[in-house]
C-alpha cells in the first residue's frame, strides 16, 4: 500500500525522470532527497511503477487465450518496426539517478545499501523485461547527459546484460534488509530472490532451447543459479500454498481477496477503496464492449487433469464431451479459473446461476479468475482485489522446473512443489514420485521436442497454476515454442445446430447455434449464435469445426503465422532512425 501513495511525495521534492536525450531537471537540492532515511524512502517508492501493477489481461497474447481479435504481432505481414514500442529507457534513467547518487555520509552505510539493493532490483527488472522483448540491449549503468556518447551507441551482447542484471539481483539479495513487509507492497529480501530464480530460469531455458544463440553450454550454470534461489525463498521465506477453505475454493481466493494472502503471496499490487485505488479485473473480463473478450481455448482446457491424477484426454471419448460433462471431476483449479457447473454470481444480493455467457465469450471456457461474483463491480474499475505480482507458487513452479531441466529433480523435490499445487487442487494421486510416463496428449500438441515426463509435467502444472497471470507468452519465447501461437482458438463441442444447451444443469437452456435465419419462435432466455458461413455478406468468425457440429472455433479465418524472428521484437523504427548504430534484430 505505501508505494501507491507514498511515491508522489517524492516528485515534489525531486523530477528526475527523463528520456536519455533529456537534459535531467532538478528542483530541489540533492541532500533534501539523499541526505536522510526518508528521503530515499520516498524515491524508492517511485521505482513501483516498473511493476505490472493492476492490471490482470498479461496474458491476452498467448496461446491458450482467444480474444475478439487476432492481434497484429502474430497476424502474417501485419506486424513491422513502425508498429513496435517498449524502447522507452525514462525509469532507467530514474533508478540510474538514484544509485549515483545515493552516497551521502548523513545516511548510515548499511541503510544506503539497503536501498541501493532496492533500487538494483529494480534495475534487473527493468533490463530483464527489455531482454525479453528485444535481446541484446545497451547496458546503461549511470544518469546520462545529453553529451554522452553512449547514446548513439549500439546494443551490447545478451551475455553481458544477463550477466550484469544477476550482479544486480545478487546485490539486491545480499543488502536489502527487509526479510518480511506484512502489506505484501513492498519488496523485500526474498521478494528479490524470487526474481533471480524467475530471471536465471528464463535465462537458463532460453540459451538451452535457442541453440542459435551458441549459448547453450551456459544454460546450466542459469539453471542452477534459479534452483538455488528458489530454494532460498521456500528454506528461509516463511511463504506456504494457501488452503483455506479447501481445494475447491482456496486458489482463487489467492486471486479475489482485498488483501494479499500474507502466506503466499509475495509482493501485489494492493487495492483500496478508501484511497480509490481499484483495478478494473470485473469490466475487463465481463464485458462485451471493454477490454478483449478473452477466453480459454479447449485444446489448452484439456491438459487439466482428472481428480485421480490421469490426464483427461486418455478417454476415447474426449473430442465430442459436452461441455457440461468435460468439466466434471477435474482439477477443481479449472472451477476456478473458469465459469462451469454450479457457479453463481450476485445480482442486487441474490445469487443467481451464471453459466458462460456467449455476450462475452467466443470458445464457451469464460474466465472467473480475476472477477469478484458481485456484478457490481462488472462496470468501470471498481474491483477492490488486490492482485499478485510475485508469488509463492511461482517460486515453487521455477525451482521444479531448474531441477527437472537439469536432470536433479528427486521425488522428495516433486512432493514440496507440483505435490503441493496439486493437493490444493483436489488432485488424489501421483504427488509423491514425480511421473514416469508421457502423456502423449501433452507431448503431441504442445512439446514433440521433449522427451522427459518431469519437465513435460512441469510444463503442464505452470500453464494450470499461472494462468491469466503474465507468464505464459515468456514461457513459449524459452522454450522456442511460438509456433504454439498458430493453434486454433477452439471451443466446446456443438453436437447439433439449433438444439439449446444447458451448460451448468441448471434446468435453464442457455445457448443455440443456427446457421441462416435465427429460428423463430426463440426459446426465452436463450442467447442465439450465428455460425452461418458468412454473416451480412462477410466471412464469419465464429464457426462449428464441421460445418453443422464440432467445436466451436474462433477467427480462424484470419491468416496468423510465427517466424523465428518473432522471438525478439523489432526495434522501433523512430529510434532506430534517432540511432542507426542500434541496428535491427534478424528478419525485421
Amino acid at each position: 500500500m505505501k508505494k501507491q501513495y507514498l511515491w508522489f511525495l517524492l516528485l515534489s521534492l525531486l523530477f528526475v525522470r527523463c528520456n536519455l536525450e533529456e537534459t535531467p531537471v532538478s528542483t530541489a537540492s540533492k541532500s533534501s532527497v539523499f541526505g536522510s532515511q526518508q528521503g530515499l524512502d520516498l524515491y524508492a517508492n517511485s521505482f513501483y511503477s516498473i511493476l505490472p501493477g493492476k492490471s490482470t489481461s498479461l496474458d491476452a497474447l498467448s496461446d491458450y487465450m482467444a480474444v475478439k481479435s487476432v492481434f497484429p504481432f502474430i497476424q502474417a505481414g501485419a506486424y513491422a518496426p513502425t508498429l513496435s514500442s517498449g524502447w522507452s529507457w525514462t525509469d532507467l534513467r530514474n533508478i540510474n539517478y538514484f544509485i549515483a547518487n545515493c552516497n551521502d555520509p548523513l545516511v548510515p552505510a548499511e541503510t544506503r545499501r539497503n536501498y541501493l539493493g532496492i533500487a538494483k532490483f529494480f534495475r534487473a527488472y527493468f533490463y530483464y523485461e527489455k531482454v525479453k522483448r528485444f535481446g541484446d540491449v545497451p547496458w546503461i549503468g549511470k544518469p546520462l547527459d545529453v553529451t554522452d556518447p553512449v547514446l548513439f551507441g549500439g546494443r551490447d551482447s545478451r551475455t553481458l546484460i544477463m550477466d550484469s542484471i544477476m550482479v544486480d539481483l545478487d546485490y539486491a539479495c545480499a543488502n536489502i534488509k527487509a526479510t518480511n513487509d506484512a502489506t505484501r507492497s513492498l519488496v523485500t529480501k526474498y521478494v528479490a530472490y524470487a526474481l533471480k530464480a524467475r530471471v536465471a530460469l528464463f535465462e537458463g531455458t532460453f540459451r538451452k532451447y535457442h541453440t542459435e544463440l551458441n549459448l547453450q553450454s551456459t544454460a546450466n550454470n542459469f539453471l542452477t543459479l534459479a534452483s538455488v534461489a528458489a530454494k532460498k525463498v521456500m528454506d528461509e521465506g516463511g511463504y506456504s500454498i494457501y488452503t483455506t477453505g479447501g481445494p475447491g475454493k482456496s486458489y482463487r481466493t489467492v486471486f479475489t481477496n482485498p488483501l494479499p494472502i500474507a502466506s503466499e503471496v509475495m509482493l501485489a499490487a494492493v487495492c483500496d477503496l478508501t484511497l480509490s485505488v481499484l483495478n478494473d479485473a470485473n469490466w475487463y473480463w465481463t464485458s462485451g464492449t471493454y477490454g478483449d473478450k478473452a477466453s480459454l481455448t479447449r485444446t489448452f482446457v484439456n491438459t487439466y487433469l482428472n481428480l485421480d491424477g490421469t490426464p483427461f484426454t486418455n478417454n476415447a471419448a474426449y473430442p465430442t464431451m459436452l461441455f457440461k460433462d468435460e468439466v466434471k471431476n477435474r482439477d477443481l483449479r479449472l472451477k476456478q479459473t473458469i465459469r462451469l457447473g454450479d457457479y453463481k454470481r450476485l445480482s442486487g444480493g441474490s445469487l443467481v446461476p451464471a453459466p458462460p455467457l456467449f455476450s462475452y465469450t467466443f470458445t464457451g471456457y469464460q474466465p472467473i479468475k480475476w472477477t469478484l461474483d458481485d456484478m457490481y463491480y462488472d462496470t468501470r474499475d471498481l474491483n477492490i482485489n488486490s492482485i499478485s505480482e510475485f508469488r509463492y507458487a511461482e517460486v515453487l513452479l521455477n525451482y521444479a522446473e531448474a531441477n527437472a531441466e537439469l536432470g536433479t529433480l528427486t521425488d522428495a523435490d516433486w512432493a514440496k512443489t507440483i505435490g503441493v499445487l496439486r493437493t490444493r487442487g483436489g488432485i488424489t494421486a501421483g504427488l509423491t514420485n514425480k511421473p514416469t510416463l508421457v502423456d502423449n496428449y501433452l507431448k503431441t500438441v504442445y512439446f514433440p521436442n521433449i522427451t522427459d515426463p518431469s519437465v513435460l509435467e512441469v510444463r503442464r502444472e505452470r500453464g494450470i497454476e499461472l494462468c491469466m497471470e503474465g507468464f505464459r507468452f515468456a514461457d513459449l519465447l524459452r522454450w522456442k515454442r511460438g509456433d504454439l501461437m498458430n493453434q486454433e482458438w477452439n471451443g466446446f463441442y456443438v453436437p447439433s445446430l439449433v438444439t439449446p444447451m444447458d451448460l451448468n444443469e441448471d434446468g435453464i437452456l442457455d445457448v443455440a447455434f443456427y446457421q441462416g435465419t435465427k429460428p423463430s419462435p426463440a426459446v426465452s432466455g436463450v442467447t442465439y449464435v450465428d455460425v452461418s458461413t458468412t454473416v451480412s455478406g462477410k466471412a464469419n468468425s465464429q464457426l462449428l469445426k464441421n460445418g453443422t457440429s464440432g467445436e466451436l472455433t474462433w477467427m480462424n479465418n484470419i491468416s496468423r503465422k510465427w517466424e523465428d524472428k518473432m522471438y525478439f521484437y523489432p526495434i522501433p523504427q523512430t529510434d532506430l532512425i534517432t540511432n542507426p548504430n542500434l541496428k535491427q534484430n534478424p528478419g525485421w
